[in-house]
């Protein structure tokens, strides 16, 4: 019963989105206002009750009270819904009717568990503590002090305010996001994972270290294109770790490997997951730019990996896959062409014609026709149902958390102290940009360990960003260095989802595997400072300076790379000398600078000179 609920809401929450982007108008239904938000929320948080249990021991069944609850979520969705135009006309945030409080209070205790269930408790904790800072704002001292409103004017604010529950996070979910979760999940369910996966063994499987390769490439791909680093460790994950493992890799650097790419294929272009949409519509600028800026420090991320997993099969002997494992690049370009085409057509939607809302529709729209010529993954029911569950599952996740935090932004908001804690975080750094920044590195951190990186994300942009950007900073590689810190947690431990769902999978230890894929992930800890500082990185400035900036950040990731892993190509196995050395080369070639170019150079000359003239016969030189 549940199932098919699930797939009812699902298949209505798809519809009236496609209802409303493209302004069909269908049987005169055109939610005006913030009806439509309203009624999304109902629809997805009814589905998130369904599908994510309020205990471990209703994971078998759906218990009476969480029905009750979704019933509960779509009546005073609709409720609000139906007035939606009143709330605005008529300002029902400031005084509204009974029935309207008690309807707001009903959704804002759902967000709250619902927070709960698809969040976990310390994002609940959260919540609850900046969701009720309006109701003792006015007893915090100094700059905490705030506007203060009673309890029905707090349930108003959040339940009818643009700033809470409905405000940029869900308006982003709403206009742009369900479209993206629908284009990836086509892409999965049509074949698109197994058409990645053959194109990076192609490409990488003959090379030393090969099924490691693949899976960096294969997950840089598919995440790309899902923005979700969970299912992107499951579904690569379940092939290319146990090739790692028959191939000679240790299962915790199989695991690890994995962990990283996946990670990174959050931030690789062109989807990056929901948080790039929210990023723009914070910044007030297209996704393209967000897109573009983020393009040159993800490849980065992905050379960093390529280059250290290389020079881990090359200190240990491992080899690439054996000639009969590896598909011809001819055969699987052919078979897979229109997943090429689809990627090749969401890109140019993307950058070309500005069409955010519009392309990932028309990109499924073409994919799903596509797929209609190819027996194995023509779309049937089955695949259907896949489709609308899947959609369920992730935006009904995706809502329950992101009005959960909604209340965390309307609470700073409504009250003033957003802006006082930017104006005195400046206050008390001066002129220190460093000082902030690595501040803003340790919060991003330590509140990803307890928050998704959307939540994470989204309660910075409102209380730190303002301050790094009113520094001086460019406002969107602040953005950016906030978002990659808030990522850290997928690797580090002790939280490190991705580390610990790859390791699950290769069946080895949870806190090993999150310690050797934070030493493979590490050029993550150095990236936002790069790019952040040197706004060339995110493909802002003269071509020339660009140019030289993607240059020197390239040579100090080779630096670092070989100087972790041991081995210098030409020249083998490197000492622990030789090691330290290439890290102060690669230290001094992160900030294109003449000088500091010029001392990096001269590191790696001499590091060659010494092996090459005097090492060249010993064990392990190439």
């Amino acid at each position: 019963m549940s199932y098919w609920t699930v797939l009812a809401l699902a298949a209505a929450g798809m519809l009236m989105t496609i209802n409303q982007t493209f302004l069909l108008g269908i049987a005169g239904f055109q939610p005006l206002g913030n009806g439509f938000l309203y009624y999304l929320i109902g629809i997805f948080l009814a589905a998130a009750y369904l599908i994510f249990p309020a205990r471990r021991a209703d994971a078998a069944r759906v218990p009476w009270y969480d029905w009750l609850c979704a019933v509960l979520a779509i009546v005073a969705t609709g409720y609000l819904a139906i007035h939606a135009l009143d709330i605005i006309n008529m300002g029902w945030e400031f005084e509204a009717p009974t029935e309207a409080v008690a309807a707001s209070g009903v959704l804002v205790v759902l967000v709250l568990e619902g927070v709960r269930r698809c969040g976990g408790w310390p994002l609940l904790a959260v919540a609850l503590l900046f969701g009720s800072y309006p109701l003792y704002a006015a007893y915090m001292p100094g700059f905490l002090w705030g506007t203060d409103y009673d309890l029905a004017g707090t349930i108003r604010i959040h339940a009818m305010g643009v700033e809470s529950i409905i405000g940029i996070p869900m308006q982003v979910v709403a206009n742009l996001v369900i479209g993206f979760v629908v284009f990836g999940s086509a892409l999965t369910i049509t074949g698109g994972g197994e058409f990645f996966m053959k194109l990076a063994t192609a490409l990488m499987g003959r090379s030393r270290g090969g099924p490691a390769k693949v899976a960096v490439v294969s997950s840089a791909l598919m995440g790309s294109l899902s923005g979700s680093v969970i299912s992107n460790v499951l579904t690569t994950g379940a092939i290319t770790i146990p090739v790692m493992k028959r191939t000679g890799y240790p299962a915790h650097y199989a695991a690890a490997v994995e962990a990283c790419a996946s990670t990174g294929g959050t931030l690789m272009p062109p989807v990056m997951g929901a948080v790039a949409f929210i990023m723009a519509s914070f910044l007030g600028v297209p996704y393209a730019e967000v897109m573009i800026a983020a393009f040159l420090p993800a490849l980065l991320f992905y050379v960093a990996l390529l280059m250290q997993v290389d020079g881990y099969a090359a200190r240990k002997g491992l080899k690439g896959l054996a000639p009969e494992e590896i598909p011809s690049i001819r055969q699987t370009l052919k078979e897979g062409w229109s997943y090429l085409l689809c990627l090749g057509a969401l890109i140019y939607m993307l950058l070309f014609m500005r069409m955010e809302a519009y392309a990932p529709w028309y990109a499924t729209a073409v994919l799903l026709v596509l797929s209609m010529f190819r027996s194995k993954y023509r779309m049937n029911w089955a695949r259907v149902q896949e489709l609308l569950m899947d959609l369920g599952r992730n935006v009904g996740n995706l809502v329950a958390v992101l009005a959960g935090i909604g209340l965390v932004v309307g609470g700073l908001s409504y009250t003033g102290v957003a802006g006082a804690f930017s104006r005195e975080l400046l206050l008390y750094a001066g002129d220190s940009v460093a000082l902030m920044l690595i501040a803003g590195a340790v919060t991003s951190f330590v509140l990803g360990m307890g928050m998704t990186v959307s939540a994470c994300y989204i309660f910075l942009s409102v209380l730190l960003a303002p301050a790094l950007v009113q520094a001086g900073l460019n406002p969107l590689g602040a953005h950016l260095f906030i978002l990659y810190w808030g990522m850290m947690s997928y690797i580090t431990p002790p939280v490190s989802l991705a580390a610990i769902t790859a390791a699950g999978v290769a069946g080895a230890d949870n806190t090993r595997t999150g310690l050797f894929a934070m030493r493979l992930g590490s050029v993550l800890f150095i990236l936002p400072f790069l790019f952040v500082l040197n706004p060339s990185l995110i493909l802002q400035g003269s071509v020339g300076w660009i140019l030289l900036s993607a240059t020197s950040a390239l040579l100090a990731i080779w630096l670092f790379a070989s100087a972790l892993e041991g081995w210098l190509y030409r020249v083998g196995i490197l000492g622990w000398p030789s090691r330290a050395v290439l890290l102060a080369a690669g230290a001094t070639l992160i900030y294109p600078d003449p000088i500091t170019d010029v001392i990096g150079l001269a590191a790696i000359g001499g590091v060659y000179a010494v092996h090459l003239l005097f090492r060249s016969k010993r064990p392990g030189a190439a």
